[in-house]
């Protein structure tokens, strides 16, 4: 035992070095026309928060493949909120920007319209970036009796992002659900989806540990999508639900609404659950569907954030593990964030 804990407190690179684990050897290129599914990715955690980076745009100058807003819906306002722990008040780097060269300047915490404004003129400005993946925590969930549902997000994406983007119903085409388009690999390249987002929904901290709340957002998004689909205008749904914490197994069986399963192709959960939790991560990769790894730099040993080399091997490792994004806390490692792995 004290072995293991000496092991687990060096770093990747020190690891390496003494030739306990392998040194990473060069990536290999992802073309262009690699499907999205085939290709892994960096994520910045809390890409908002002002201590992270003055403006979001910095954080989008990265040419990360993931970003997340943690957003709250102001029950006595109405207004969507951008922020880490504050559900009345917005405490991010957005900005009221109408030109890509307003994203750098001018007055902070605004809403979410914001933030999706400044990702919309950022990526216009940049059309060979991406895709994004936009992850969006709802800290409390949807708010639909105050008029914060699906149906209104959904208004306010289409809104701010317009044919930026990539809706679930681009994904289904002429399958039956997402599951069997996903199965089917029907995940456009890269390429095609340059300059484009793809919107990920996760519950929240607050909303999960709230013994209240019963209808959480994975749920209530995906049977937005079941509905719509049913009533044959999916083309107005603008987001992926994700199934949030890992799980051995395929983990949509805890839906016990069999019929919401096959509108998840998306998942999010703990890094070091996936490398040290017994999961076949395979099966994500067999299928095709989106797995978004959180916390990369904690899965033993951990990754500090000025261990480059380490922080290298860490997404390295989490590509063979079959992740479409290692999301860390790496913002000081920018020479990491733009890397784009094969997957698997």
């Amino acid at each position: 035992m004290r072995r293991f804990r000496a092991l687990t407190a060096l770093s990747s690179a020190a690891l390496v070095a003494v030739g306990l684990i392998p040194a990473p050897v060069a990536a290999a290129v992802v073309e262009p026309t690699a499907r999205v599914s085939a290709a892994t990715t960096v994520g910045i955690h809390n890409a908002y928060e002002r201590s992270t980076y003055t403006y979001l745009a910095q954080a989008l100058d990265t040419r990360a493949g993931l970003i997340e807003l943690d957003v709250w819906p102001d029950i006595f306002t109405g207004q969507w909120r951008v922020s880490h722990s504050n559900p009345l008040g917005n405490d991010n780097n957005c900005v009221a920007a109408t030109s890509p060269d307003q994203l750098y300047t001018g007055t902070r915490n605004k809403n979410l319209e914001h933030c999706l404004d400044n990702i919309r003129l950022w990526l216009g400005a940049h059309p060979d970036a991406g895709p994004l993946l936009l992850k969006m925590e709802l800290k409390t969930g949807f708010s639909s009796r105050t008029g914060q549902g699906p149906v209104q997000l959904d208004a306010l994406l289409a809104a701010r992002l317009g044919a930026a983007v990539f809706r679930p119903a681009e994904l289904k085409g002429s399958h039956p659900t997402l599951d069997t388009a996903a199965r089917a690999d029907a995940w456009p390249t890269r390429q095609q989806l340059a300059g484009r987002v793809i919107v990920e929904l996760i519950p929240g901290t607050v909303e999960e540990s709230n013994p209240t709340d019963t209808l959480w957002t994975d749920v209530e998004y995906a049977r937005h999508l079941a509905g719509l689909a049913a009533a044959g205008t999916l083309d107005r749904a603008q987001a992926f639900p994700a199934v949030h914490r890992a799980q051995a197994g395929d983990p949509r069986t805890r839906y016990a609404d069999t019929s919401l399963r096959p509108w998840f192709v998306l998942f999010d959960g703990d890094a070091a659950a996936y490398v040290t939790g017994g999961i076949d991560t395979a099966w994500y990769h067999t299928n095709h569907y989106l797995v978004v790894m959180t916390d990369a730099q904690n899965v033993p040993p951990a990754v500090g954030s000025g261990d480059l080399a380490g922080a290298q091997a860490r997404v390295a490792e989490l590509a063979a593990r079959h992740a479409t994004v290692a999301s860390a806390d790496w913002a000081a490692l920018p020479q990491v964030l733009d890397d784009v792995l094969p997957r698997g």
